[in-house]
């Protein structure tokens, strides 16, 4: 079983990484992770998967991918918005 991580720990193993970082490198170095979420979990391999880019310049570049690349309750309550209310 890989390392899991929740995902406000992520920004700090995508920290340890040399940069930049091709996306196949990423797959590599990352493959024993499983991202946690509010309802479930996903090896991040598979997040990386469904992404178009090549390489990584920083640590933050990839963490945006990422994020942007998360399924909608990844995080918080099914159908909840901060902007709600």
């Amino acid at each position: 079983m890989g390392r899991r991580l929740t995902l406000n720990r992520l920004s700090d193993e995508l920290q340890s990484h040399e940069y930049p970082m091709t996306i196949d490198d990423a797959a590599v170095e990352l493959q024993d992770v499983v991202l946690e979420y509010a309802d479930g979990e996903e090896p991040l391999t598979d997040v990386l998967d469904r992404s178009n880019a090549d390489v990584f310049v920083s640590p933050d570049d990839l963490e945006s991918e990422l994020y942007g690349l998360l399924p909608t309750d990844a995080v918080g309550e099914p159908g909840q918005s901060e902007g709600d209310g």
